[in-house]
């Protein structure tokens, strides 16, 4: 489980990038490099992770799912993930 802190500060990053995101794209059209320089580092999508949906762990992360892998792993045992068949793990 990821701590609840890391959580809250991706959710925060979340934020932050798409309150930007218009006045970034402005910026990048007209070539001010030095105001995107201003603007909060966290507020560049690229510093935001991939998670982990129920548990909220960064590693192992599979985006078609947004699983981690082991969660993955779990719940196609279970048969919970349709179309994932159990060969040999």
């Amino acid at each position: 489980m990821a701590k609840e802190s890391m959580k809250a500060r991706e959710v925060k990053r979340a934020k932050m990038a798409a309150k930007y995101a218009a006045k970034r794209e402005r910026l990048k059209a007209e070539g001010d490099w030095e105001g995107l320089q201003k603007l909060p580092k966290n507020s560049s999508p690229v510093r935001m992770h991939n998670r982990c949906k129920l548990t909220g762990r960064p590693k192992g992360y599979m985006r078609q799912f947004g699983l981690s892998r082991i969660q993955f792993r779990e719940m196609a045992s279970q048969g919970l993930i349709p179309g994932v068949k159990k060969a040999s793990w």
